[in-house]
């Protein structure tokens, strides 16, 4: 087990009325519990995508595995080399060093519940990526902030054709 994780913290109860939200043109990212409230045990925030939104360039995380669980619409993803879309009700669960992306599937939308486990400092990433996608802060801060997030981009030639594809 990752030394940051603890024992005994308190139940983490968020509210739909009372959650941090930040958005950017094309989705919506509602922050349920960040790493510091769950004893260093995950991370989870929900993410809500507008037909054509794209979620996430390739990238892969080194100290944490990602699920993706679709509540509503269809998400299409990069899982290595290969590109699936899925649907409601459908899980998936990515495991450190896979490279992987996210965007809506063409011509969906997509309501996804995101967990890190174990948990990472990710809602900052989170605001600072809404900040970058609306223009109030450039692509190089994420850049510069791949170590700290565990956060790191990879060029998709099979992914990039996917999304060009539509």
């Amino acid at each position: 087990m990752s030394s940051n994780i603890r024992t005994g913290f308190a139940p983490v109860v968020t509210r739909a009325a009372e959650a941090e939200t930040t958005s950017d043109p094309s989705s919506t990212m509602t922050l349920l519990a960040d790493s510091g409230a769950t004893g260093g045990l995950l991370t989870s925030y929900r993410s809500t995508f507008a037909e054509g939104a794209v979620g996430a360039p390739a990238h892969f995380h080194t100290r944490a595995a990602e699920m993706f669980y679709v509540i509503d619409g269809s998400l299409r993803v990069l899982l290595g080399e290969a590109v699936t879309v899925l649907n409601a009700g459908d899980f998936l669960l990515v495991p450190p060093h896979t490279p992987h992306a996210f965007a809506a599937a063409p011509g969906c939308t997509a309501d996804v519940l995101f967990t890190f486990t174990p948990g990472m400092a990710r809602f900052d990433y989170l605001r600072l990526l809404g900040r970058v996608m609306r223009g109030e802060a450039g692509f190089e801060e994420i850049k510069e902030s791949s170590e700290r997030f565990d956060n790191h981009y990879v060029d998709s030639p099979v992914w990039n054709a996917a999304l060009a594809a539509g």
